[in-house]
């Protein structure tokens, strides 16, 4: 391998929340892996919204664009041939674009850089693949031969049966002589990490130009799509996240934001082989494949043999530019797998190169470069060495482009094979192949620890709703299955499979699919790996099957062939108004939730059932019949009267980035706040309820702010808290007498709780809490469940062997109560985590209206 590191001897310290790792800043510049063993801090996920990252300050507009952007096709109609030019709209000029100060390509640049390279000759083409959060138009290029109409039909009938029919794909002669490669850079996912766009810029252009015959070949073989910036809102504002405070190597199982949406639509509809995802700061450059533990629903031993040898190229061409740590700063390339130990996982799929594999990427990267310029290195580094720093990771990302695209043109043949392989080993049920030398020979160091596999169930099931939450989160669970491109049938008639019973208009996952991996993924319960790694480097629990609040249920035999059902584009509506009497809306969804304030927003005299439902009048049925279709919500008919009237529930937030996006797509009227917010003399007058989870620390509360505050609560004003940050508030507000534990903070993942009738049903928790010591008064409204808690997900004890899931069970995860005449309720767990768990989502929104 040309080199002489040692196989795997590494502990690499990572920080979950930053999302990045933890380094040492070496002159003259540039950040290095720690090669020692050391103890990770405890840092919280998400950035509170005083935060001086502007994108995290999540502006109500960007939230609403997020959530009503819709999946729009990269292509509509007949198929086109290449070139596909496309003059695209100048943006104004920006001066307090961050990128200008790096000497960088600043966005209002881009779209005349891009109009000026598709004037250049027939290779290049600009598709707009959607927008992003704050608005921007994110640009897709493919760079390639010419093709006519005819032929880019060809070339897509070609892929359609690879992902479709994988075994007559590989018999198919066409497909080994003539179908391209398609290969994906992503660039810019993280704002304040720019360089990969600039270099992506450079070799489209450099690409356009060349009259060589290696190029000409390259780009008769091959399809190369470059994703220019995938987050120019952070791009402008120097800020990792985008305008919604989102991290969008965060978001791709769930993909809530726009940008992650856009991506998605790419992996489904030009379905890459190969594709790298380049961003920062790793000194050296960091390329993977990744240290374990490695997701387990891949066809691992495919991906590591084709990420490996990928890797191996880029880091030739990387060193072999010829920077050097005394001349420049910069190390030799990393490679995790071979060269560390742990903490650089790919585990979960909310990371590009870990979700892309999903729909046929075996060959798949994160690229970090070398050369620290954001953060407080962009605030106090002089000009000329941040520019300095900037064209050197430019540079290298240029060399890893460069070596992947050599890669993909050599092994075409291999990867499609490899690619129709993974489709096949779905479609037919087989196995998967557990990774060792003889399995994947030619990568070194490969061990137990790096085995994951998982058993595949027969079928899934999701039965038909009996209620309107089960209705809707089914509703809402199958909709993001058929928008990752896994098929769903619903049943024609009653039916049973794996010994069970289900009713007419339940839906069928058929696991005999070419992307069962993905459907496992959102559908099954996932793994308790807390025995199997000390550190992770992000989430490892995360399944939509027991956190959206649908019922979701494995069939380990049977013919789901068999049941009379048929295949669906889209989930059947819920929505439906009873057509006489009062109306009955069960506030246990998001969707129900917002239907709610959008009812109350309108002025209708909606009462409180007392037990989680409203009533509405049945002289609003007319509106009701608008909110019905507008969140796909059912109003059943009710003789109850209900209890008192409710109305707008005003919230103060100092919460993070991804709860602001929650509670505004339920609909609610929040302002954010946070500790500077209230010593420069907020107005409780417009405040019914403060939810507190980050950003608010009273203890930096000046003397008029922790009045004005007491105020608030003597005066009936509610709190919310959640996790330490809201438990703290609590107990210098002297509030809810309760005492927090908290758990390690290192612990995430899906839990097992029990609510105050018993109820079984799961919850999320990122550095758990509980609470004890409950004074008079205090209500368990949710506890954790008994024995081990955790049902997927890593949860050790921590240090002193205190804060484990045995610490936690049985112990109380939600309590509430009244302290005066202010209410109050107070979250262990997560249930607003990202805009993940939407099933807790309804837990929140009840506290809030009950708080009021």
């Amino acid at each position: 391998m040309g080199t002489s590191r040692p196989s795997r001897p590494v502990l690499l310290t990572a920080s979950a929340a930053a999302g990045t790792l933890l380094f040492t800043v070496l002159a003259p510049g540039g950040a290095s892996a720690d090669p020692r063993p050391a103890p990770r801090p405890v840092v919280r996920d998400g950035t509170p919204l005083d935060s001086p990252d502007k994108a995290a300050k999540a502006p109500e507009s960007a939230a609403e664009r997020a959530l009503d952007g819709a999946d729009v096709p990269l292509t509509t109609g007949a198929v086109r041939g290449y070139p596909r030019e496309r003059r695209l709209d100048a943006e104004p000029e920006n001066p307090a674009d961050k990128s200008i100060k790096l000497g960088l390509t600043p966005y209002h640049a881009i779209a005349p850089e891009l109009n000026e390279i598709q004037r250049i000759g027939d290779r290049v083409s600009v598709e707009i693949a959607g927008r992003s959060a704050g608005g921007h138009e994110l640009y897709l290029v493919t760079v390639t031969a010419p093709e006519s109409a005819r032929e880019a039909a060809r070339q897509e009938r070609m892929r359609r049966l690879i992902a479709n029919a994988p075994q007559a794909a590989a018999r198919s002669r066409a497909i080994k002589s003539s179908y391209k490669t398609p290969v994906f850079v992503n660039n810019n996912i993280h704002g304040n990490e720019w360089e990969g766009t600039d270099a992506a810029l450079k070799l489209i252009r450099k690409l356009a130009k060349a009259k060589d015959a290696g190029t000409r070949k390259l780009l008769g073989r091959n399809r190369l799509y470059f994703n220019v910036t995938m987050n120019p809102d952070g791009r402008i504002a120097g800020t990792r996240a985008n305008a919604g405070g989102f991290d969008l190597n965060r978001d791709f199982i769930t993909a809530s934001q726009p940008e992650a949406r856009a991506v998605r639509r790419i992996a489904v509809t030009k379905q890459p082989a190969v594709m790298i995802d380049l961003h920062g700061y790793v000194n050296g450059t960091l390329i993977e494949p990744t240290t374990p533990p490695h997701g387990e629903n891949y066809e691992y031993d495919l991906f590591l043999k084709n990420t490996y040898a990928n890797a191996l190229g880029m880091e030739k061409a990387v060193n072999g530019l010829g920077y050097t740590e005394a001349k420049d700063g910069v190390k030799p390339a990393i490679i995790p797998f071979r060269d560390q130990k742990e903490g650089w996982d790919d585990w979960p799929p909310i990371f590009t190169p870990q979700y892309m594999p999903f729909h046929g990427a075996v060959a798949a990267h994160t690229i970090e470069f070398p050369m620290q310029v954001n953060n407080a290195e962009y605030e106090s580094q002089p000009v000329a060495e941040l520019r300095r720093r900037s064209a050197i990771n430019v540079d290298i990302a240029g060399a890893a482009m460069k070596a992947t695209l050599d890669f993909a043109d050599r092994r075409r043949g291999s990867l499609i094979a490899d690619q129709i392989e993974v489709f096949r080993r779905g479609a037919a049920g087989a196995k998967q192949v557990p990774v060792s030398k003889e399995t994947v020979p030619g990568v070194p160091g490969i061990g137990p620890e790096d085995v994951y596999t998982t058993r595949f169930p027969r079928a899934y099931v999701i039965p038909a709703g009996r209620d309107q939450r089960s209705a809707a989160a089914a509703s809402r669970l199958v909709d993001h299955l058929l928008a990752n491109d896994v098929r769903v049938r619903r049943a024609t008639e009653g039916f049973r499979l794996g010994g069970r019973a289900y009713a007419k208009g339940s839906y069928v996952v058929d696991m005999r699919q070419p992307k069962r991996g993905l459907a496992n993924v959102i559908l099954a319960d996932g793994r308790d790996i807390s025995a199997k790694v000390s550190t992770m480097y992000d989430i490892s629990g995360w399944s939509l099957g027991r956190l959206w609040g649908a019922s979701v249920r494995p069939a380990a035999e049977g013919d789901p062939a068999r049941v009379p059902a048929r295949r669906v584009h889209a989930a059947t509506r819920v929505a439906y108004v009873a057509p006489r009497g009062d109306l009955r809306l069960r506030l246990d969804d998001p969707r129900a939730v917002a239907a709610l304030n959008s009812l109350l927003g309108d002025g209708i005299a909606v009462r409180d059932a007392g037990d989680g439902d409203v009533v509405v009048p049945g002289s609003a049925r007319r509106i009701a019949k608008e909110v019905a279709a507008e969140y796909d919500v059912a109003f059943s008919a009710t003789k109850e009267r209900g209890g008192k009237v409710l109305r707008r529930t005003r919230v103060a937030a100092a919460v993070t980035p991804g709860e602001l996006f929650a509670l505004r797509e339920m609909g609610f009227d929040v302002t954010p706040v946070s500790t500077d917010a209230l010593n420069s003399g907020f107005d409780w007058g417009r405040t019914d309820v403060l939810f507190v989870s980050a950003g608010l620390d009273h203890r930096k509360l000046n003397g008029e702010a922790k009045s004005r505050l007491a105020a608030f609560f003597a005066r009936g004003g509610g709190l919310v808290g959640r996790g330490a940050g809201g438990a703290a508030l609590n107990s210098a507000a002297g509030l809810l007498p309760v005492t927090a534990v908290e758990g390690n903070g290192d612990a995430n993942g899906v839990v097992r709780v029990r609510d105050a009738r018993g109820a079984a049903g799961f919850g999320f928790v990122y550095a758990p809490v509980w609470f004890t010591g409950l004074g008079d008064g205090v209500r368990v409204e949710e506890s954790y469940g008994s024995g081990n808690p955790l049902v997927s997900g890593h949860w050790r004890p921590a240090d002193g062997g205190r804060g484990g899931p045995s610490d936690a069970a049985g112990q109380a995860s939600v309590v509430s109560g009244d302290a005066g005449t202010s209410r109050v309720a107070l979250f262990g767990t997560e249930p607003l985590f990202r805009a993940h768990p939407k099933g807790e989502y309804a837990q929140v929104a009840r506290a809030l209206f009950a708080a009021r």
